[in-house]
Parts: structure tokens; sequence; C-alpha cells
């Protein structure tokens, strides 16, 4: 029984990590989109026929992200912002953002 368990948690963990690296991907990605769109202005469009191919909705369903029109729409309005993700998941955005909607309220 002890091995069932072991063997169990030890499934979980390598499923968290296999979800983990593919979210990596899909922030690479993002990445590459918003580079492309201050080089040549097509990234919202790269990034929606990337998402809409066999091998961006299957990295997306690999990540735990369900890869429908609301998830395209959600990452081709990230990537028209033009802010990279590592910027984007950084806490001092995360408090400038915050700051920003309470002056506005």
């Amino acid at each position: 029984m002890t091995d069932f368990v072991d063997g169990t948690a030890f499934n979980h963990e390598q499923g968290n990590r296999a979800r983990k690296l593919f979210a990596a991907v899909v922030l690479a990605a993002l990445d590459d989109a918003i580079a492309d769109d201050k080089k040549y202005g097509n990234g919202p469009e790269q990034i929606a026929r990337w998402a809409r191919s066999r091998d961006g909705r299957e990295v997306l369903s690999c990540a735990g992200i369900d890869p429908n029109e609301r998830v395209v729409s959600g990452l081709m309005d990230f990537v028209g912002k033009g802010v990279r993700t590592s910027v984007a998941l950084s806490r001092e955005e995360s408090e400038r953002r915050s700051a920003a909607q309470a002056e506005a309220a």
C-alpha cells in the first residue's frame, strides 16, 4: 500500500513539473509575440495563429489552459499591451497596477 501512495505522489509531482514546463513555453511564446509586435507590428496575429494551431492547442492544454477563443483573445490583448511576461509577473508591476487602480477609484 505504501508503494502505491508513493508512486501516486511521485506521478502527481511529475505532472505538476510538466505543467510548469509547458507554462514556461506559453510565456516564451508570449514574449516572442511581443518582440514580433515591436519589430513588425503583427504580434497579436502571431500569438493567435500559434494558439489556434494544433501545436499551440496542445501546449496550452498541457499547461492546464483550456485552448478556447476566449483564451486566444486574452493572449492577443496581453501581447497588444506590449508588457513582457517577466515584467508583468513581477511584484513591482503588480504594486504599480494596484496603485493605479486605487487612484482611479
